[in-house]
């Protein structure tokens, strides 16, 4: 139906009316709160790509922290529109990817070798920091899962977090988007070589 929607704003308790012809399927008002604020609802838009979302908390905190949260999963769904490929989380993705590292640095003869085996010890404290926080044994709990990739020959096994009783992730439904991990190991990695590159430090009694 056709009529006249009327976007407003509360200036000392009276509607300031502006009038935009829309059309419309559904047309509410609904109170909410301890203080019934009302707001009016404006649903069934034809040709509407626009999606409001409506933010409620005690406090500025929570509501920072929602928006936080809400803002990491439109960015999730961003990337998946981008590349809908993925790598399976739990620590899986950073264990399998150390397993070929430290293989790889075995081809190396020379002192790179070391860098390229932290570089695979660098790897290993997400699935660590995982077990950690999850109450688990981190290194016990790192050497089992690296252990049965390697028997197994799955890079699906990762940190059981929810204690689920399985440590294999494709089972568990747990993901995440490939061009957000390579995101975070190409980020990191630059942020270590930039700290590398610097051969001196300036303490504040040298000034």
């Amino acid at each position: 139906m056709s009529l006249l929607y009327m976007g407003y704003h509360t200036v000392f308790k009276w509607l300031i009316l502006r009038l935009t012809i829309i059309q419309a399927g559904l047309v509410r008002e609904k109170s909410f709160g301890t203080t019934k604020d009302r707001m009016l609802y404006i649903e069934q838009c034809a040709n509407s790509r626009a999606v409001t979302i409506f933010i409620r908390g005690g406090n500025k905190m929570v509501i920072e922290e929602t928006k936080r949260s809400v803002h990491d999963a439109l960015c999730v769904a961003r990337n998946l529109i981008r590349n809908n490929s993925i790598v399976y989380g739990g620590g899986s993705a950073e264990i399998s990817s150390s397993i070929a590292v430290e293989a790889a640095a075995d081809k190396y003869p020379g002192v790179e070798q070391y860098a390229i085996r932290s570089f695979a010890d660098a790897l290993d404290a997400i699935p660590m920091a995982l077990a950690e926080n999850s109450g688990l044994q981190p290194i016990d709990t790192l050497t089992a899962v690296k252990a049965q990739q390697i028997k197994d020959k799955s890079p699906h096994c990762g940190i059981d977090c929810n204690d689920v009783g399985t440590n294999d992730m494709k089972e568990q439904n747990v993901f995440e988007t490939l061009i957000g991990k390579q995101q975070q190991i190409l980020l990191a990695t630059q942020v270590v070589k930039m700290i590398l590159k610097i051969d001196d430090v300036i303490s504040p009694s040298e000034y």
